[in-house]
């Protein structure tokens, strides 16, 4: 597992906390925000992913 992985996991949870609280309080700015914060951590995750395979692929 490289940083972007642990970043990436990190913002989604981020994302998950804002989106809930955005839809709690009615704030729908907040809540888009959210979605857009697990959007990103999905995508940084997939490239943390991505670098680990490179990475164990090189090293076999």
């Amino acid at each position: 597992m490289n940083k972007d992985r642990i970043e990436g996991s990190y913002e989604q949870a981020k994302g998950k906390v804002k989106e809930v609280t955005g839809k709690v309080t009615g704030d729908t700015k907040l809540e888009t925000e959210g979605k857009a914060d697990q959007i990103k951590g999905k995508v940084q995750n997939t490239i943390g992913g991505m670098k680990d395979s490179v990475k164990e692929a090189i090293d076999n």
